[in-house]
């Protein structure tokens, strides 16, 4: 059983900063090797935003790089993963969701929302 608690989204102006926090944990069972963040916007697909790896390797879609920062504190079946977002935009507005790879399972948060207005 793999368990993610996200937190940390809201409401900000263009340009502002929001921190989304996820909190993972896990029973025995496997190891999480990766934790990633996503997003989705109404009527899109969900994209990876960042990603981080259990050696620490972090990927970043090109739309963000830049202005997002992806951390950890913690590893494998416990951690917390931080997503600072700054200097964000309009288009950032979407639901973010944080998810974690055991094996060949991927687990998933139940979203929260990112919301950046004019």
């Amino acid at each position: 059983q793999v368990q993610l608690l996200e937190s940390g989204g809201g409401s900000v102006p263009a340009g502002g900063s929001l921190r989304l926090s996820c909190e993972i944990s896990a029973n025995i069972g496997g190891v999480i090797t990766a934790v990633g963040w996503y997003r989705q916007a109404p009527g899109k697909q969900r994209d990876l935003v960042a990603g981080i790896a259990t050696d620490g390797n972090v990927k970043y879609s090109d739309s963000v790089k830049g202005r997002f920062t992806i951390t950890r504190d913690g590893l494998y079946n416990s951690q917390t993963v931080w997503l600072q977002m700054n200097n964000l935009k309009i288009d950032d507005t979407a639901t973010y969701y944080c998810e974690a790879e055991r094996g060949f399972t991927d687990y998933w948060g139940q979203g929260t929302q990112v919301t950046v207005h004019s």
